[in-house]
């Protein structure tokens, strides 16, 4: 018959400070041991089934002797009912561990999200934009949040405070919200249906967009006044005023005209073009130069060490403002000399922008030529919607586009104010 450990008492538990292994009675197989350190802690030695089992009770003395010996009994009454307490400890331990590896925050979710965008995006000034609608309109209210807990009623609580006045900014939070709990669900942080879901969702909460905001586009100078823009643009100096130029002559978009290179110049067949990598559409672009386009690049000069065609001062990328502040001034010094401002009658007459002259040139050639849309539209770079009209359509249409890009640097020319008539050269550059 087994030995019967005497039962200790609280006060000669206290005095066990020699490294050791003690059993204390009360519950057979109760000890305490106590290592090299003086560090003390309660171990229950019992069979579980074939195997000998070491049980933790915790440390003494946070965890008493009588506090000991009653964790020990139950351990005890389970083993004998089959259950194994060190199993059951782990599986509760790692239930636990995968529950915390799972709750994630919005704002850290969000963040993931983002990182992919910035990979994605061949423009870092998108997922800038994420970045901060998110931190400006989601995060204060959904950021600490538990991606798991989100319901439709926090993401009212973000969106509709400001969506009648910042309608445009709150669809694309909205949008953004809705794409970071889609991540969510996908990494299995959240299930069940996306509470930032438009249609069948929020819309039967918030106004539609539509109606309560309505759409502007990039203002743009009448086509009737191109001609006499471009007179005045040619009387200012300076590098951004020439990417302008090049800019309406070859009607393409700012982050294209500011990213080009000299590489990208073919002056033997006329051709400009743009790797997909710069492109809306991902899609390699030729441009054809007219005559006007090909003496505006040969005039330029080159930078040694420097293949941008049209770089900032410090020898970088000019942004997008800077072609902005051309037309800025442009409008400004013309207004003050109380001539006509270059404004857009159809948009509230607000000031032109370098992407409206992409509408401009589209309503010159849609209205003043017999070019077919095909043409115009590949000359805008514009994207196939028809799907199967896409897939069949395999050329550019390079040859017409070179005729249309020629009759509209001629129709820029040709009707240029009389010499009369002209606006007088400004000093300073633009």
């Amino acid at each position: 018959m087994p030995k019967v450990a005497k039962e200790l008492s609280a006060v000669e538990v206290k005095r066990l400070t020699v490294p050791g292994f003690y059993a204390v009675g009360g519950v057979p197989g109760l000890h305490l041991t106590v290592s090299a350190t003086g560090a003390r802690s309660w171990i229950l030695r019992a069979k579980v089934g074939t195997l000998r089992r070491d049980i933790g009770l915790g440390g003494f003395p946070e965890v008493s002797l009588a506090d000991a010996r009653a964790d020990a009994r139950e351990a005890k009454r389970n083993i004998k009912q089959g259950i194994d307490p060190v199993a059951t400890r782990k599986a509760a331990r790692s239930e636990l561990l995968a529950q915390q590896v799972q709750e994630v925050t919005f704002t850290q979710a969000a963040l993931k999200v983002i990182e992919k965008k910035q990979e994605e995006a061949s423009n870092p000034k998108h997922a800038q934009q994420w970045a901060n609608t998110l931190k400006t309109y989601a995060f204060p209210v959904l950021g600490k949040m538990s991606v798991k807990d989100i319901e439709l009623s926090h993401v009212i609580k973000v969106l509709e405070p400001e969506w009648t006045t910042k309608t445009e900014t709150m669809t694309r939070v909205r949008q953004r919200v809705e794409a970071v709990l889609a991540w969510a669900t996908v990494h299995k942080h959240r299930s069940g249906d996306n509470p930032a879901r438009w249609k069948g969702n929020l819309d039967a909460v918030l106004p539609a967009p539509a109606k309560v905001a309505k759409a502007k586009n990039h203002a743009a100078l009448p086509y009737a006044r191109a001609a006499e823009f471009v007179a005045d643009l040619r009387t200012r100096d300076g590098m951004a005023a020439k990417a302008l130029e090049f800019a309406i002559l070859t009607a393409a978009r700012s982050n294209e005209i500011r990213g080009a290179t000299w590489k990208e110049i073919d002056l033997a067949e006329l051709v400009w073009e743009i790797p997909a990598s710069r492109m809306k559409a991902k899609r390699a672009h030729r441009v054809p130069l007219s005559p006007a386009a090909v003496a505006l690049l040969e005039a330029l000069p080159r930078f040694e060490g420097n293949d941008l065609i049209f770089p900032a001062p410090r020898g970088g990328q000019m942004s997008d403002a800077t072609l902005a502040a051309v037309i800025k001034r442009m409008h400004a010094s013309n207004t003050e000399a109380d001539q006509p401002g270059y404004t857009d009658p159809r948009q509230d007459d607000r000031v032109i922008t370098q992407h409206g002259f992409r509408s401009t040139f589209r309503d010159w050639a849609g209205e003043r030529t017999a070019y077919p849309g095909e043409a115009i539209e590949q000359a805008l770079a514009h994207t196939i919607r028809n799907q199967a009209e896409a897939a069949y359509r395999r050329g550019d249409m390079l040859d017409k586009r070179r005729h249309l890009m020629t009759d509209w640097a001629d129709y820029l020319a040709d009707q240029a104010p009389a010499a009369a008539t002209v606006t007088p050269i400004r000093e300073g550059r633009v």
